[in-house]
């Protein structure tokens, strides 16, 4: 694991099972991350959207990549880019882990560095705080799906 990798734990009170759904099925991507264009299937790629009703044409696309490997509901892992880098791929790895009657989820985003170049400390940074809010969306989502479905409207 290289210094350049962002590691992000939460803990959800879910079991896997309901987790996997919110990385995986498109509606429920839309309610913390972003709409996406499908539910993610692996070997295949995937859009995540700035509007669904936009379509899935490059102009309306936040991140993309392709799903690697799919371990319900013990892993996904995937390739992840932005405009902002070009092209470059980074790579997302996330583990679901029983705990507690609820469920440990890890992040593990590396390839950051050599997909940024001289500008990798600035995208470290933006995606630090990305997934930061990312996470306690998805962990509200979960925990509190009617309240975030109001914040939504």
């Amino acid at each position: 694991m290289s210094a350049n990798t962002i590691i992000k734990t939460i803990f959800i009170d879910a079991p896997r099972e309901t987790v996997w759904t919110y990385l995986t099925e498109k509606d429920k991507l839309a309610v913390w991350f972003h709409p996406a264009d499908q539910n993610f299937v692996e070997g295949e790629s995937y859009a995540l959207l700035r509007d669904a009703e936009g379509g899935s044409g490059d102009e309306n696309r936040i991140c993309w990549g392709d799903v690697v490997r799919m371990t319900p509901p013990e892993e996904l892992i995937c390739t992840f880019t932005v405009n902002m880098l070009g092209g470059n791929t980074t790579n997302l790895t996330w583990r679901l882990e029983e705990v507690f009657g609820g469920t440990r989820l890890t992040l593990h985003h590396d390839g950051i560095d050599k997909a940024a170049g001289d500008q990798a400390l600035d995208m470290l940074r933006a995606l630090d705080v990305g997934w930061d809010r990312h996470f306690a969306t998805l962990r509200d989502a979960i925990n509190n799906p009617a309240d975030v479905a109001c914040d939504a409207e």
